[in-house]
């Protein structure tokens, strides 16, 4: 891995032109998005991006127009070269995601960077400076960020959101490091990701319940579960991953506010058939968790 904000001249592929940025389009196009549609929400620990475009640069720094990337990929759709499920899902994220999130930064800012419905202070852990942890997925995702600036959607949402907001990590520390890392971080697109989406720090401004997972999820999407120090399926002792314990602890801390959201029914039904004992162990490992993060 390339030390932190070191770039590697020999593999840079960020556009520098015009021209350059159109050439990566042509290259997505042909090349990577006939499989976006079926592997988009997928992790690898064997290849950091996938299918994905690595457009958002160009994108927001306006060497291309959204309108010419989706047009483009709307004709090869036409023109019988990419399937529906690849079209869709990428135009999906332009012209629909990447526009309402556009639209919520320009309706709530000044102010909407300072929310922070649950409380969150916790500063953020050593390693996210460095990648040196025992979580494989953590260790992949963050690494990925700081040796490319750059690692896909769902290993920000559901890799390092997830454990931030499970963590309890500060919104805002965690915004001002998105903000500082993604080479494609610009705050009216990064600040309602980061603050709304990932940490639904707004309480629900921009998205409709927090999007947190355990450790089977991530083990369902990606291989970063294979060979980690912590074992997937365990909740409680020191192998456990920490997923589980933080993520059952998250929802009991915060019934109050959530337990009333028709989306996460199921999560507290799940809860209430907990019994006593085995819930006060979550917790009790959940704390020690969020005592120990640099440690993980």
């Amino acid at each position: 891995m390339a030390s932190f904000g070191e770039p590697c001249a020999a593999d840079f592929r960020w556009p520098l032109s015009r021209a350059e940025a159109l050439a990566q389009l042509d290259h997505f196009v042909t090349d990577a998005l006939p499989h976006f549609g079926r592997f988009q929400d997928a992790m690898s620990s064997k290849a950091w991006r996938l299918f994905h475009s690595l457009l958002s640069f160009a994108m927001n720094s306006k060497m291309l127009a959204p309108q010419t990337v989706v047009a483009r990929v709307e004709a090869a759709y036409h023109a019988g070269q990419v399937p529906l499920a690849s079209a869709e899902g990428y135009i999906r994220q332009i012209l629909g995601w990447r526009e309402y999130v556009r639209g919520v930064y320009w309706h709530r800012m000044p102010g909407y960077d300072q929310l922070n419905a649950f409380g969150h202070h916790t500063p953020l852990p050593h390693w996210f400076w460095n990648g040196q942890t025992r979580m494989r997925c953590l260790a992949a995702a963050v690494g990925q960020s700081l040796a490319h600036a750059h690692s896909h959607h769902i290993n920000r949402l559901m890799v390092i959101g997830n454990f931030s907001l499970l963590a309890g990590l500060s919104p805002q520390a965690l915004h001002q490091w998105y903000l500082g890392v993604y080479i494609d971080a610009f705050e009216w697109v990064e600040l309602p990701n980061t603050l709304g989406m990932s940490q639904f720090a707004d309480g629900g401004l921009l998205a409709t319940k927090p999007y947190v997972a355990s450790a089977a999820y991530i083990d369902r999407m990606s291989d970063y579960c294979k060979g980690c120090h912590y074992q997937k399926k365990q909740r409680n002792g020191e192998r456990a991953c920490p997923y589980n314990a933080l993520y059952w602890d998250f929802f009991q801390r915060n019934a109050a506010s959530l337990s009333k959201n028709h989306r996460l029914a199921m999560v507290y039904q799940q809860l209430r058939r907990m019994d006593a004992t085995s819930l006060a162990e979550l917790q009790e490992q959940a704390s020690r968790t969020r005592a120990e993060l640099d440690s993980l």
